[in-house]
């Protein structure tokens, strides 16, 4: 199977720790993990204005410098107003470099990263209101499935969904 992308939009900073610290005890990596925030929601967070320093914090940490730890691999796209870690990054990138309008250019970017266009505008208008997107490449279909319940759980909303059939996981919550 490719890796697919499954996609949330959560609004609070809590909700995003708590799903960034839920995949990441499923086995996952922060490589494997996205975060895409505006510039101005990354200060606000970093703690002491210091999110490189969450880099350093091992794999199995603790929900608080989890998702710290996502972005402090992130990479600032002015054109977009956005700050990004993680495999969306590389779509940002190309729309970062090239993006006539930022609006077009962050939707176009989230195709790209293989979101469909009506939840990339969806995701474009919740990014712009202060939410926090989190993306996960799934690296099987039943990880599809999971991942949707553990961001669904975690506060997440407009979860992407390419399963056809809805499994009941909540025991791996």
């Amino acid at each position: 199977m490719r890796a697919k992308l499954v996609t949330g939009l959560v609004r609070t900073w809590s909700d995003a720790e708590r799903s960034v610290e839920r995949v990441m005890s499923c086995g996952y990596t922060r490589d494997a993990i996205s975060l895409v925030m505006s510039d101005g929601e990354r200060d606000q967070r970093a703690v002491g204005g210091n999110a490189g320093a969450a880099a350093d914090v091992g794999g199995a940490a603790g929900s608080a410098s989890a998702a710290l730890a996502v972005l402090g691999t992130s990479v600032a796209f002015p054109d977009l107003g956005l700050v990004a870690a993680g495999p969306i990054e590389a779509a940002l990138a190309g729309a970062g470099a090239g993006a006539g309008g930022a609006a077009g250019g962050l939707v176009d970017a989230l195709v790209d990263a293989g979101i469909p266009e009506h939840r990339a505008s969806i995701y474009d208008s919740g990014l712009r209101q202060g939410a926090i997107l989190v993306g996960v490449m799934a690296s099987s279909e039943r990880d599809v499935e999971i991942l949707e319940l553990i961001l669904e759980y975690a506060g997440a909303e407009d979860v992407r969904s390419e399963s056809s059939q809805r499994r009941p996981y909540d025991s791996f919550i």
